[in-house]
């Protein structure tokens, strides 16, 4: 699966690693549906850390298709609310 991080580029993330980010994904959207600033903003973070931990970047140069796009770490709660689908930011 190919994730795009906003303003950061793409990464290639193994089929078994997404249950892992439907975990952190889920602890995410229970900070935004309280609209905890605090828990919203360190959840994100573990997100995206885990996709840049778990990814295999893809060079810049590369145009492949992003099946996930995910917000930047400096994203606001409403900006999240908004991308969020109907099984939050990963399908799963």
């Amino acid at each position: 699966m190919i994730i795009r991080i906003m303003g950061e580029g793409q990464v290639q993330i193994a089929e078994g690693d997404i249950d892992v980010l439907n975990l952190l994904d889920g602890e995410l959207e229970a900070a935004i549906e309280t609209d905890d600033e605090g828990q919203f903003r360190s959840k994100l973070h573990a997100l995206l850390d885990k996709v840049r931990q778990i990814g295999k970047p893809l060079p810049d140069d590369a145009l492949e298709p992003s099946e996930l796009i995910l917000p930047p770490a400096d994203a606001s709660i409403d900006e999240v609310r908004g991308m969020l689908g109907d099984s939050g930011l990963i399908p799963g």
